[in-house]
């Protein structure tokens, strides 16, 4: 595959997790939209990861500040503590063990105002591919 059809790749997939992010949010599963939510970013990451690497295949992480590390994002201070406290939302899904205190924290307010800033920063990184 060329570099363009694996950022294709991710790009669509990525569509799929939107999707997923709001249907889980409209029935309630605040802590799984998200985990959807963060794969949403996580995938447009990997796109972005590739189009300013050599290499075609990402890291196999799902740290979106580590997948951004030395790509030029425009993302602000503010942005950057967003993310990292997404990244939270990716364990939720990995360890359930964890996933009850987030839930705890997680309500509908605190989810909508996330969707909303997870749907900015991902027009903000889609500009750069």
């Amino acid at each position: 595959m060329t570099k363009e059809q694996h950022i294709a790749h991710w790009l669509k997939s990525c569509e799929d997790d939107e999707i997923s992010m709001h249907a889980l949010f409209a029935s309630g599963s605040y802590t799984h939209s998200l985990f959807f939510g963060h794969l949403y970013l996580e995938k447009i990451c990997k796109a972005l990861w590739i189009k300013s690497n050599k290499g075609n295949t990402p890291p196999f992480i799902h740290n979106l500040l580590k997948l951004l590390d030395g790509i030029d994002t425009d993302l602000n201070e503010r942005d950057v503590s967003f993310l990292n406290k997404l990244n939270e939302y990716q364990l939720s899904g990995r360890y359930p063990d964890y996933t009850y205190s987030l839930k705890q924290q997680t309500t509908k307010e605190y989810t909508k105002y996330c969707i909303n800033y997870i749907k900015l920063i991902h027009e903000c990184l889609l500009k750069k591919i």
